[in-house]
């Protein structure tokens, strides 16, 4: 089974984005920031695949791909955000994220972009 990361502040954000790739058939781990999501990397987390919010306090999104691509140099990344800026999209592009979703994104087009990034074979 294909492990998520989900990070992201709100915790709305994180429960309905956790139980749309549950019902996919993903197993889903999740952080409230990007300093708690570093932790379980460093800790030896190795999810398939990384989404993360931009906007969050203690780290934000731009930071952990940063960090994260110390670690895991290959796993996807994809950085959802409200933030439409063509410099925020490309700041996180050249620190190795492998994509972007604009919030709010609807389940089936959340899941079909993981299934793009991620397939389950």
């Amino acid at each position: 089974m294909k492990q998520v990361f989900i990070v992201d502040d709100s915790s709305t954000m994180l429960m309905s984005l956790k139980s749309t790739l549950e019902i996919s058939g993903f197993k889903v781990e999740t952080a409230c920031d990007g300093e708690q999501a570093l932790g379980k990397i460093k800790a030896g987390l190795k999810p398939d695949l990384i989404i993360t919010d931009i906007n969050m306090p203690k780290m934000d999104g731009i930071l952990l791909i940063k960090e994260a691509r110390k670690i895991l140099r290959f796993t996807p990344i994809l950085a959802l955000t409200t933030e439409s800026q063509v410099a925020k999209r490309e700041e996180a592009k050249k620190l190795g994220a492998t994509g972007w979703l604009v919030k709010p994104v609807a389940g089936s087009d959340l899941v079909k972009v993981v299934n793009q990034v991620v397939p389950k074979g």
